[in-house]
């Protein structure tokens, strides 16, 4: 058991530090079917590990000037919002029900970024510019420097998607990463390993309001299997992180999005097997 839970840590790191984000959505399934902890205290756990293995990851990006710190600290503090109401939600739905609501999330978050992969890049990124002829329905733009314009239209936008996303990591103990990664790229216009740098910021911000509300409502967790989570989870960030340099941007989130398909589809078939 201490072995695995240390393997399955590294798992986790690796997909945070490969996309930052992915690492709940491996950590709940491995946690629930890898090493038969209840769905509710293996949310509290994922918080807590992914919290503190993105703050592993989070450290050198900050240094390295790779996070985009206005963009994040809006998405972390509506997120922070949001993780006490997604936490008091998981305690008012039976736990199979939260595993496959879970797994559709998952499914839908998959496609788009898959979708988004295909597509081909504006000038100016993903949201068209400011200067471009003709009407612009998008909230958000960037100016020719690649820097996010700060509308009140934007600045509502993501603010609202950081609320949603908190309130998920609160439900799904996800820390929230594989929802914040794409919600930078197809809201923000965020090129993708920015958008992973700017997401282990975040996750680490959200995980703390997540696991603090998750204690407060009473919930417990086994803090031996989350220290064993991070040793495996801190080796997994340093050789992720490394793959993720080799990597383009489109084949990164093609990469994230079949990872997040597999998990999903296992999530499925083990709770209605079961």
């Amino acid at each position: 058991m201490f072995g695995l839970a240390i393997l399955f840590g590294a798992v986790v790191g690796f997909a945070l530090g490969l996309t930052g984000g992915g690492g709940g959505v491996f950590a709940v399934p491995l946690l629930v079917y890898g090493l038969s902890v209840a769905p509710r205290e293996a949310v509290g756990i994922s918080l807590a590990a992914v919290g503190g293995t993105a703050a592993f990851g989070a450290a050198s990006r900050l240094v390295r000037g790779e996070v985009e710190l206005r963009t994040g600290i809006l998405f972390a503090i509506a997120g922070m919002l949001g993780a006490p109401i997604g936490s008091y939600l998981s305690t008012q739905i039976p736990e199979q029900v939260l595993l496959i609501l879970f797994a559709l999330l998952m499914l839908v978050v998959a496609q788009r970024m898959w979708v988004k992969a295909n597509q081909p890049k504006t000038a100016s990124g993903v949201c068209p510019s400011e200067d471009e002829p003709g009407p612009d329905s998008s909230s958000c733009q960037r100016d020719e420097d690649g820097r996010l314009r700060m509308t009140s239209r934007c600045v509502r936008l993501l603010a609202l998607v950081g609320l949603l996303t908190g309130v998920l990591s609160g439900l799904f103990g996800v820390g929230g990463g594989f929802v914040i990664v794409p919600a930078l790229v197809l809201f923000s216009g965020m090129a993708i390993h920015a958008a992973v740098a700017t997401s282990l910021f975040v996750i680490v911000l959200i995980s703390i309001s997540g696991v603090t509300s998750h204690l407060w409502a009473g919930n417990e967790f086994s803090l031996q299997t989350t220290l064993q989570f991070l040793v495996g989870g801190f080796a997994g960030m340093g050789l992720g992180g490394i793959v993720a340099k080799r990597l383009k941007g489109p084949t990164l989130q093609k990469t994230f999005s079949l990872a997040i398909l597999l998990v999903a589809c296992f999530v499925i078939f083990k709770s209605v097997a079961l």
